[in-house]
């Protein structure tokens, strides 16, 4: 088990650099609920179950797991919401890795960052392509969006 703490960021695209690496993602989720999300991830070449505990803060529990990438296709089936949909960009700033997702699908249009802390006071300088900051907000949760896509937003 670790500790998950992370900020969480809306992106200006027009002054965002050039990602480093690039990862197709598909995000499937078998329970949301405040209390717990168990949700499947698929990568290019991996798959993972995790398990993330209710939110304290900007901390959680969390339970990450590999499991066989035929598995998780499988777990897909199962998920109680339609998979989300991602390409995620790692851009380093000053050594510290910010995870940027380009949401695809129905969830197309959303472009979000994030930064994993070491602690929940722990300073971040904020790069200038960070537009607003969204840490805590519900609706930006990825088992939120599978629950209400963007596109659906008004």
């Amino acid at each position: 088990m670790s500790i998950e703490i992370e900020r969480k960021f809306l992106v200006d695209e027009q002054l965002l650099p050039e990602a480093e690496q690039k990862i197709e993602m598909i995000q499937a989720y078998l329970q949301t609920d405040p209390e717990r999300t168990i949700r499947v991830r698929i990568t290019d070449d991996s798959a993972y179950l995790t398990i993330k505990g209710k939110m304290v803060g900007i901390s959680r529990k969390e339970f990450e797991y590999p499991i066989p990438v035929n598995d998780a296709h499988e777990l897909v089936k199962l998920a109680v919401y339609p998979p989300i949909e991602k390409v995620r960009h790692h851009i380093f700033v000053d050594g510290r890795k910010w995870e940027v997702d380009f949401f695809e699908g129905v969830n197309q249009g959303l472009i979000l960052a994030e930064v994993e802390l070491l602690h929940e006071d722990e300073g971040v300088r904020i790069p200038s392509w960070i537009r607003e900051e969204v840490t805590g907000q519900v609706q930006y949760h990825n088992s939120y969006l599978a629950q209400h896509p963007y596109s659906t937003w008004e």
